[in-house]
């Protein structure tokens, strides 16, 4: 009698939930899958995956929170067929199942907490916003469609695709939305999904604190422009583990603001490799810390590990255009052409990076300020050779400081040893 009376007791939360909550809202559509005629969406291709061990060190990241899987409980599950997505937030450890087999389509929606810790979002058919601008609700903002605000302790998981239908933003000159946005929230968990062609980002953490991302698989076609695949802001805490990603712009871009991000056995490539930046844009202070990138697999990238800013690791590389690269020369406007401020880079380390480099550009190329040198630069078991050909290219160095712990193929006789004469001078411009 008295479970009974428990139960009654939570059916009548959940339905003053659904009629009264105000904070989470989704509007759904679902279209059972036809016989003969396939989806709307064309199954994803099934990446190579890398294989690999779990990775032996990590920064405090949250491990998997749900030890017992509530999936696999009939308790706590509400199907959007059925309930939409706001009944499981007043319910501790409630999954919002968006099942196989089902095509969703939602406009520009706000997922926004505080929920019950252990909010689950299983999706395991397909997500997708509409089909295009002309199709986009005039009401709807066009700067975001799916946005998770304020909400801790959540998983995002399943064996489901998130399309992003892309391709009829791509060529305008407005600036699209990204497709997915984790904001002021902390303790996630983004597992298993495939999200492809975005107008923009892919994934966007911003202000959030102890993420773990495992298992995705990110694409986009080669030319979609600035769809990078994960961007991080602002954020601490970070894993980015055992993923393929493949897009138009970065891979993994890295903003202000952050610090404690683990990279590790990630597929890299078509894309513009992995970078930190751009840092400093209009004026403004950027302070990025204790980022490692390790075991992972760059090919057929623009550069590989580039840090970039604006004036005022482990690894393997094919056939990439730029290996190593710092550009503190990366705004070219007449603004910027002027400035004498800039970013203090200090103490990065390259350590046992070994593949292969386009020959048009050199390998590696420090473009350090003139006014703030890079400092603290170290080089070990850097082997880089040409992916065709003979010719090895000279790096490229400007106003770089740093060390080599072993023979550097090719040679780094440009990096200069020690510090710079006005290190005190430098130091001031430290995090």
């Amino acid at each position: 009698m008295e479970s009974i009376r428990e139960l009654l007791l939570i059916l009548l939360a959940v339905i003053l939930l659904v009629q009264n909550l105000s904070n989470v809202e989704a509007r759904y559509h679902h279209h059972k899958k036809q016989k003969n005629k396939g989806s709307t969406v064309p199954p994803p291709a099934s990446p190579e995956t890398p294989v690999s061990s779990s990775p032996s060190y990590s920064p405090s990241v949250p491990s998997d929170p749900y030890p017992n899987d509530p999936v696999n409980s009939t308790d706590c599950i509400f199907d959007v067929r059925d309930y939409g997505a706001v009944a499981a937030c007043a319910v501790e450890a409630g999954v919002v199942l968006a099942p196989s087999d089902y095509v969703f389509k939602i406009t520009s929606t706000i997922f926004s907490g505080p929920c019950k810790p252990g909010l689950v979002f299983q999706l395991d058919g397909v997500l997708m916003p509409p089909d295009g601008p002309d199709t986009w609700p005039k009401a709807d903002s066009r700067k975001q469609w799916l946005v998770f605000y304020k909400l801790d302790d959540m998983t995002f998981t399943g064996k489901g695709t998130i399309e992003g239908n892309g391709q009829p933003w791509w060529d305008l000159p407005c600036k699209p939305h990204r497709l997915i946005r984790f904001f002021m929230s902390s303790n996630l968990v983004v597992s298993g999904l495939t999200i492809q062609n975005s107008p923009q980002f892919h994934m966007k953490f911003d202000g959030c604190e102890g993420v773990m991302i495992d298992k995705l698989s990110i694409s986009s076609p080669k030319l979609s422009p600035n769809t990078d695949g994960i961007h991080i802001e602002n954020t601490k805490s970070v894993g980015i583990y055992n993923s393929m990603i493949s897009n138009g712009d970065d891979c993994i871009s890295i903003g202000t603001g952050c610090s404690d991000v683990d990279i590790a056995d990630v597929t890299c490539g078509p894309s513009h490799g992995i970078s930190i930046g751009s840092l400093g844009a209009h004026y403004s202070q950027a302070c990025v810390s204790n980022i490692t990138v390790r075991n992972a697999i760059i090919r057929e990238s623009d550069n590989g590990l580039r840090i970039k800013t604006w004036q005022g690791g482990t690894g393997c590389m094919e056939n990439v255009r730029n290996c190593i690269n710092i550009d503190q020369y990366y705004c070219l406007s007449k603004e910027c052409l002027n400035q004498t401020s800039a970013v203090f880079v200090t103490g990065i380390t390259y350590r046992n990076i070994k593949g292969t480099y386009d020959v048009r550009t050199p390998p590696i190329h420090f473009a350090c300020s003139d006014t703030v040198p890079c400092t603290k630069i170290t080089m070990a078991e850097v082997e880089l050779l040409p992916y065709e050909g003979q010719l090895l290219d000279d790096p490229f160095c400007w106003n770089a400081y740093g060390t080599q712990e072993t023979l550097t193929i090719p040679p780094i006789d440009c990096l200069q040893e020690g510090e710079p004469q006005s290190e005190q001078e430098v130091s001031a411009y430290g995090c």
